[in-house]
């Protein structure tokens, strides 16, 4: 096969459609859209979520609930995925993202305690969970809040 061969598969390519063009196109004078009403003017339709006037289904609904717009959110890590540096190292978010346990630092860095630590760390993060904390207290690394 030369490039001069190539061709595209049968019905891959379909040709555009070109409304109004004329009564033997199938789609003349009024280009698929009938005659008069809101839909067949340029710039009609309505809006996204309209009901015709029916009270809307957003609207219907009953709002519940809060959301904070000053929530901190934290990358987590658990202290299982720890396991991974050597000894005595001093975990930060740098080597954390180094190691791929994180991606972004978001509000800081939060170790949760699930799973168990066998390594000896000095952990630097910005919150602990009171298990993650005494789990790396008794794997005989050091707690640093940030």
């Amino acid at each position: 096969m030369k490039l001069h061969e190539l061709k595209a598969t049968e019905g891959s390519r379909e040709e555009r459609f070109r409304k109004g063009r004329g009564p033997a196109s199938g789609n003349g004078k009024t280009a698929g859209r009938g005659h008069k009403g809101q839909n067949s003017r340029s710039g009609g339709g309505v809006r996204l979520g309209f009901e015709g006037g029916q009270t809307p289904l957003f609207r219907r609904i009953p709002k519940r609930g809060f959301t904070n717009p000053f929530r901190k959110e934290y990358a987590i890590v658990n202290i299982a995925d720890l396991n991974k540096f050597a000894a005595g190292t001093e975990v930060t978010f740098a080597t954390l993202k180094e190691a791929g346990l994180v991606n972004k630092e978001l509000s800081g860095v939060k170790i949760l305690g699930n799973g168990t630590l066998e390594v000896a760390l000095t952990v630097k993060a910005n919150k602990f969970t009171a298990s993650a904390k005494a789990a790396i207290e008794n794997a005989g690394g050091t707690v640093e809040v940030i």
